[in-house]
């Protein structure tokens, strides 16, 4: 399979006007189904990503050792106070992470940041949103758009598509860790979120596939939740399973340890997916701890080669020795020294928010991040460069194709396998939809109909 000459096939067929009836009829699709982050639409380009079968078997049998590696330091970190540490929880944090929430996996649903090029099948993973990750539901609905325009049926008479539907799954590790939790029936489940929050929009597709297929739903503000008698309840209707989208931090910086879904969730009155034990892993030094040196003893061979060959060099930043690539280096004069090679992370925040690209930054500025992240916590990661692809989109009428860069962004179920994936386009190096990246797509796999 060949994959430039399909994707170059694609954009031979999508004349100016071929390019007007499909984004006439994306536009439809994007309003009819909310697909918005905020006021932006979530695509902006008139192709989805395509992978071949087996560039989609290398990133699922490559992810799948990551994914061990990931469980085994959570369940040694719930144990091990010392190898906890490693983490950088706050003291509330810590608390809430040792809650069992009566299911085995630390975070049923989550999503890998990876950046892939198929041409040499370089894979490197630079984050884990073991936490809330987002878009299941968006990716379906802009499956359902993208193969509705126009230059899809016409790209389809040579080429077949398989779209990678993701929202079943999130029905499936919800009833999975219902049923482990004790939970019995067909539970009524609540989205719990804040009701402004930008990605709104998909709890309300969230809530509409739960209901087509025969379950209660309802959205929740987390300000509107009581919990009394035993039972968790949101305008006067009781449920007892959490489809948690809403942050751990916000929750408690709203609420407090003594918000009502803290409550229930502690009392074992309601299930909760994804549960506070994730917090663990969605801290970026998880990276960290699989890649540091001091604690290859924990993984196996096959775990220790994967993190090695697809998890770029990271560390927690702090005063001390370490090695890279071997080479024994003392860290903060190191990195300080190589900027152009090294990315600053907070260890708890997301969209983008507070990292530093030390190639972007001068050295005055680079220097100062490393201070201010000595009194944080805070990760350092080694530069990686960032795959690109061409794309068109439709401007003032006419078709033009330029180089985006994109990620790969697979959904990891109960901690174990991927299936799905989504991709974002950007332009710049932050390919992040809350950071303002550009475009989100779903993926297919494409194969030569012969």
């Amino acid at each position: 399979m060949n994959l430039r000459a399909a994707i170059d096939q694609y954009h031979s067929l999508l004349t100016n006007e071929l390019a007007q009836e499909s984004q006439a009829q994306m536009d439809r699709q994007l309003h009819k189904e909310g697909l918005f982050f905020g006021d932006r639409p979530l695509s902006n380009v008139l192709r989805p990503r395509f992978v071949t079968r087996e560039q989609y078997r290398y990133l699922q049998k490559a992810i799948r050792p990551l994914m061990s590696a990931f469980v085994k330091a959570h369940y040694t970190a719930l144990e091990n106070e010392a190898f906890r540490e490693q983490f950088g929880l706050l003291e509330w944090e810590k608390e809430l992470a040792l809650l069992n929430p009566g299911y085995e996996a630390p975070s049923p649903s989550s999503r890998l940041d990876t950046f892939f090029t198929p041409e040499t099948n370089a894979l490197y993973l630079t984050e884990y949103n073991a936490e809330t990750p987002a878009a299941p539901a968006y990716n379906d609905a802009l499956t359902r758009a993208f193969l509705s325009m126009p230059i899809m049926g016409a790209f389809q008479k040579k080429y077949e598509l398989q779209p990678l539907p993701a929202r079943h799954h999130m029905l499936h590790v919800i009833m999975d860790a219902y049923r482990q939790w004790g939970g019995t029936g067909r539970p009524t489940i609540a989205i719990l979120d804040w009701r402004d929050v930008p990605t709104y929009s998909e709890f309300v597709l969230f809530e509409r596939y739960f209901k087509s297929v025969g379950y209660d739903c309802l959205i929740a503000d987390p300000r509107e939740v009581d919990y009394h008698d035993g039972k968790l309840y949101a305008n006067g209707q009781p449920f007892d399973m959490i489809y948690k989208r809403v942050l751990i931090s916000e929750l408690v910086a709203q609420g407090g340890m003594d918000h009502p879904i803290i409550r229930a969730v502690r009392d074992h009155a309601a299930c909760m997916v994804n549960s506070f034990w994730c917090k663990l892993l969605y801290k970026k030094a998880s990276l960290a701890v699989l890649h540091d040196e001091a604690n290859a003893a924990f993984f196996t061979a096959e775990e220790r080669k994967a993190i090695e060959t697809h998890i770029p060099w990271t560390r927690v930043v702090a005063e001390r020795r370490t090695t890279h690539r071997g080479t024994p280096v003392d860290l903060i004069p190191f990195i300080q020294n190589r900027k152009d090679h090294f990315v600053l992370k907070p260890n708890d925040d997301y969209g983008g928010h507070g990292i530093v690209l030390g190639w972007e930054a001068s050295q005055g500025v680079w220097e100062a991040a490393i201070k201010t992240a000595l009194e944080s916590s805070t990760i350092v990661q080694e530069r990686i460069i960032l795959p690109q692809e061409p794309y068109p989109s439709l401007v003032n009428g006419e078709v033009l194709t330029y180089d985006r860069l994109f990620d790969t962004a697979p959904f990891i179920w109960n901690s174990d396998y991927v299936s799905s994936c989504l991709t974002r386009l950007a332009t710049n190096s932050l390919l992040n939809v809350t950071a303002g990246g550009g475009s989100t797509v779903p993926t297919f796999i494409i194969e030569d109909r012969g």
